[in-house]
């Protein structure tokens, strides 16, 4: 038996073409919950592998003892976890207001990225040839110096592909904030649909996800060709790169000659 089911395409085209406000701030709050929660999982990352690499046994284990609990359990779980333990606050940014309920959504996405993004951070720094720090090192630079003029820069050309990756994830995974009470994207579409009972809004809804993603697969893009571009132009020798990134003032007249 086959059921042809009849969309109401002008429920569709109204929330594509014709949003209105109350679309546009759960529309808001997924790009600003996706961006900030990306961004802090990136910092927690990279903190998480410099921690694994670290010769210190205590600062190793517990690297490896966070990807082991925020990969080994549901996001979900995380997320109401947080939720019914911590109060946290609203955030007042000016104009800008951030509620308790996305500020938890933000933190659970954030601790959650950020063991993912561990790997991959320790990934790209592996990739770099180990004689790269060494040099660095012999002729002065301090770790955390050489760290941030000489690997990571190099290890940005590894990191940046699967790291679009995760951001795409990002947007996505946001959806489970509205089980906490985060007016967001698919919250708004599954309240619109209570009222009408019309599928339809979760169609507009995947469509404007699938906006979000086109978007930032575009931007991942010029970024890599960016990367590429910087890779194929080098023209100074390894020794030439650590000096200029031991002296700014070489680096910016290097660069101007070039």
């Amino acid at each position: 038996m086959h059921v042809l089911v009849a969309f109401d395409w002008h429920v569709i085209w109204l929330q594509i073409f014709h949003p209105n406000g109350v679309f546009a701030r759960a529309l808001w709050a997924t790009i600003y919950i996706s961006i900030i929660s990306q961004a802090a999982g990136v910092l927690l990352g990279l903190i998480a592998a410099l921690m694994r690499m670290s010769r210190l046994a205590p600062l190793r284990w517990l690297s490896g003892l966070y990807v082991w609990i925020f990969r080994g359990t549901p996001l979900l779980v995380q997320i109401f976890f947080i939720y019914t333990t911590f109060n946290l606050p609203i955030v007042h940014l000016g104009i800008w207001t951030i509620p308790s309920e996305a500020l938890t959504g933000i933190v659970a996405l954030s601790v959650n990225e950020g063991a993912y993004m561990r790997e991959i951070v320790r990934a790209g720094i592996d990739s770099i040839d180990r004689g790269q720090m060494e040099a660095a090192r012999s002729i002065g630079m301090r770790y955390g110096l050489a760290m941030r003029r000489i690997v990571l820069p190099q290890a940005a050309r590894v990191i940046v592909p699967p790291l679009g990756n995760e951001f795409n994830n990002m947007m996505k995974n946001t959806a489970l904030v509205y089980t906490i009470g985060v007016y967001e994207l698919f919250s708004d579409a599954n309240n619109s649909y209570s009222q009408a009972l019309k599928s339809e809004y979760f169609i507009a809804v995947a469509f404007w996800y699938l906006v979000l993603t086109t978007v930032w697969t575009l931007i991942q893009a010029l970024i890599e060709r960016r990367l590429a571009k910087s890779e194929r132009g080098e023209e100074l020798s390894f020794r030439e790169r650590v000096i200029a990134a031991w002296n700014p003032a070489t680096a910016w007249l290097g660069a101007g000659r070039r």
